[in-house]
């Protein structure tokens, strides 16, 4: 039976990591605390266990997850490109509630599902997930909630919808903010990977960020 095990709590803290990193090799799920919301982890590199992510949450390869990265050079070893503009949000909002969609070096061995090419890039801004981050490399992270509910905002929540089929949840306390109408609570999700202008995006989802902060970063 999967546990939970509160961070405040320094043994605990040491046993969940542990049992993270493990967990991780193995190709099993972990929840892990964000600051927007909580997500459900896995290895990027490891097709198997994206597919256990996709199942757990009810969705399919049409919806791959986007993938947490430890830093700026992980940025660089994953997009086959960055527009200047992109970079200026990254110098502008990372670590934070800031995804990038943009196109995915060829070279990577990996199987996120029909992502056409791209990939979802975003480095949050929590010690516990970039401490595991430093330490397993990119992981594919989507909202720990069964597809189409609201997303968990405590370890609780995570648990009453993913149960068993997560090997470890990592307790930090309520993250995040309430959702409010027209924005969802987790990152904002902005697209760089088809437009024919390097200081042009699309926004695919409206999240913590508004669309006001990122222009006003880009002028």
């Amino acid at each position: 039976m999967a546990t939970i095990y509160d961070c405040s709590v320094e043994s605990e803290l040491l046993e969940g990591m542990r049992l993270a990193r493990g967990a991780f090799g193995r190709g099993e799920l972990i929840v892990i605390p964000t600051d927007t919301v909580y997500g459900v982890a896995c290895d990027a590199f490891s097709p198997a266990a994206v597919a256990r992510l996709l199942e757990a949450k009810g969705r399919g390869r049409s919806s791959p997850p986007p993938v947490l990265v430890p830093g700026l050079p992980t940025l660089d070893a994953l997009a086959e490109e960055v527009p200047d503009a992109a970079r200026t949000l990254v110098k502008a909002f990372w670590p934070g509630a800031l995804t990038l969609i943009l196109p995915a070096r060829e070279s990577l061995a990996w199987d996120l599902g029909d992502t056409h090419g791209t990939v979802a890039l975003r480095m949050p801004a929590h010690p516990i997930a970039l401490e595991l981050l430093s330490e397993t490399g990119p992981l594919a992270v989507s909202s720990a909630n069964l597809s189409g509910k609201s997303a968990a905002r405590t370890a609780q929540e995570a648990f009453d919808y993913l149960g068993d089929s997560v090997a470890v949840y990592l307790d930090a306390g309520q993250v995040g903010e309430a959702e409010l109408p027209g924005r969802s609570n987790g990152s904002t999700i902005v697209d760089f990977s088809s437009v024919l202008d390097d200081a042009e995006f699309a926004i695919v989802r409206h999240g913590v960020i508004t669309e006001e902060q990122l222009r006003e970063a880009l002028a």
